[in-house]
């Protein structure tokens, strides 16, 4: 599906049904995709997340005045305020927008300082910035959240820079004797700040601090229970994403993004789903919408179903509506997915098990050998994928089982095609600190499509593709964490049939692709190796 369109997908729906959400995305004017995400639910409620287009600093790196940057932070606000608008025509229950998206990026931090509001702690001050406009002074932008909040009658999630003083008493001051923070926001549909979390991991970001005590932010709502808040990079650490979730219980997260898309591992939209996926949860997930900068990819997923928009052509922004119940059902560990007897599954258990898999037919009795695999094996070779060094192996023919194993990991895949293509596909391997754009410890299975016909291609960005598969990829994983990839042709989002442990070993089954994969890939986090 050309990446231009706003596309739906509902795991275990019929292609019909299917078909209705694509079409009805499609055709919606104004920049707006509504759907329901869970049909049959009980309880649920309306979800929004505002992919923006933001007016930017035109010289970021100049000192303007504080009018100055009210006056660029308003044009933003405005959009922001139609947007919430918009939404509670849909009757929304809560609306996130994006990281950056009032003030821009790119700043000093002497040049961001105009641009940062006053923010007192909601834990110790129980304010209304609407109601209240003259309590703080430099609160211009949380006021007219606050407002949009009650005008909107809804939850409001936003991003904003924050300024915090401190005294020369305290060993972590900046010499300028401020805080300077990436934070989000959270207000009620009656304008009361709830929620206020300062940006952990920071991403190159010279202009802000990062606070000495992770914010571990939840706000309860109404009508879904509590949410969860982070941002951006955080997704990738174990602080404060998943000790939120593992501590306070949260089944929903508010996500504010300005991510630049990374294939064939980290696209926005990709890591939002498998974040979903992995933990069960639902993400609201809002990224700033810059095309030719790569940032693009927002989106409401829950573990089974996602509602989402990346574009790369359109230069404006864009809207998402869904339903969403209030108890995310996982994919994790489900027990009526895929029964043993299904054939390509308990080929998989005979193979994981290390006993000889044998088929009967009226003929004879054919068995698929381990030293039959290793006599065959297609070479070995390395590329840089994702600026790590992989080790792949091709995946030829119409079927097989294949291994390739990098230190302690060793990564299997067992296919077959419905039909061959010219493409070239590999299965690669990486155990080891990923060191550029950030420093973490990675452990990765990936099947994915290479850029040509040469091994050097592997790993290469691409986003279209042809090849069809059904198989199982697993690997012998040393954490609990564990994010499934899955992206096939056009950008478009698929969903496992299952995902769990079997005999130490994680892995991801698919069978009937609807379109050529991009990317399969089991991509696990080592946090305390960091």
């Amino acid at each position: 599906l050309p990446s231009r369109f706003t596309v739906c997908i509902m795991s275990g729906a019929r292609t019909a049904h299917a078909l209705v959400f694509l079409l009805g995305c499609s055709a919606l004017a104004l920049g707006v995709c509504s759907a329901s995400l869970e049909h049959g639910e009980a309880e649920y409620y309306v979800a929004a997340v505002y992919e923006h287009r933001s007016v930017l600093s035109p010289n970021p790196l100049e000192l303007s005045s504080r009018q100055q940057a009210l006056e660029l932070m308003k044009q933003n606000l405005d959009v922001y305020e139609q947007q919430v608008m918009a939404a509670a025509q849909k009757g929304a229950h809560i609306i996130v927008f994006p990281e950056d998206g009032i003030h821009g990026f790119n700043f000093t931090r002497t040049s961001i300082y105009p641009f940062l509001d006053l923010m007192p702690s909601p834990r110790l001050v129980s304010w209304n910035p609407c109601l209240e406009p003259f309590r703080f002074n430099d609160t211009e932008v949380l006021q007219r959240l606050s407002c949009m909040a009650i005008k909107g009658k809804m939850f409001l999630v936003a991003n904003l820079g924050t300024k915090q003083p401190c005294l020369g008493s305290d060993p972590g001051c900046p010499q300028d004797g401020r805080y300077q923070f990436n934070t989000n926001v959270a207000f009620s549909d009656n304008g009361t700040l709830v929620g206020r979390y300062r940006k952990h991991n920071l991403y190159f970001e010279e202009a802000f601090d990062s606070p000495a005590d992770v914010d571990l932010t939840t706000f309860d709502t109404p009508f879904a229970g509590k949410f969860g808040m982070f941002t951006c990079f955080d997704i990738l650490f174990f602080d404060p994403a998943v000790r939120l979730l593992r501590d306070f219980e949260v089944k929903h997260i508010a996500y504010p993004t300005a991510w630049m898309n990374q294939l064939p591992l980290l696209a926005a939209i990709e890591i939002q789903k498998a974040f979903a996926t992995a933990f069960g949860v639902t993400v609201l997930a809002a990224n700033i919408h810059h095309p030719t900068l790569g940032m693009t990819g927002s989106g409401i997923h829950t573990p089974l179903k996602s509602f989402w928009y990346h574009n790369m052509d359109d230069p404006e922004g864009h809207l998402i509506i869904a339903r969403v119940a209030t108890n995310p059902q996982g994919l994790v560990g489900t027990e009526n997915t895929t029964s043993e007897m299904d054939p390509s599954h308990r080929k998989f258990l005979k193979v994981l098990s290390g006993d000889p898999y044998c088929e009967k037919d009226a003929q004879e009795v054919r068995c698929d050998e381990a030293a039959k695999w290793n006599l065959n094996a297609p070479p070995t070779f390395h590329s840089e994928m994702m600026y790590d060094n992989f080790t792949l192996v091709p995946v030829w023919g119409k079927e097989g089982h294949l291994q390739v194993c990098s230190n302690s990991l060793c990564c299997h895949l067992l296919f077959e095609r419905p039909a061959l293509s010219k493409e070239l596909y590999a299965l690669g391997v990486f155990d080891g600190l990923h060191t550029v754009h950030g420093t973490y410890y990675v452990q990765a299975c990936a099947l994915v499509k290479c850029g040509g016909a040469g091994f050097e291609t592997c790993g290469q960005e691409i986003s279209e593709a042809e090849g069809l598969f059904d198989f199982h990829l697993w690997g012998n994983f040393s954490t609990l964490y564990v994010f499934p990839l899955f992206l096939t042709s056009g950008m478009t989002l698929d969903t496992p049939d299952q995902l769990g442990w079997e005999s130490d070993h994680y892995f991801l089954r698919k069978r009937g692709l609807s379109s050529g994969l991009v990317t399969a890939a089991l991509y696990g986090r080592l946090y305390e190796r960091n």
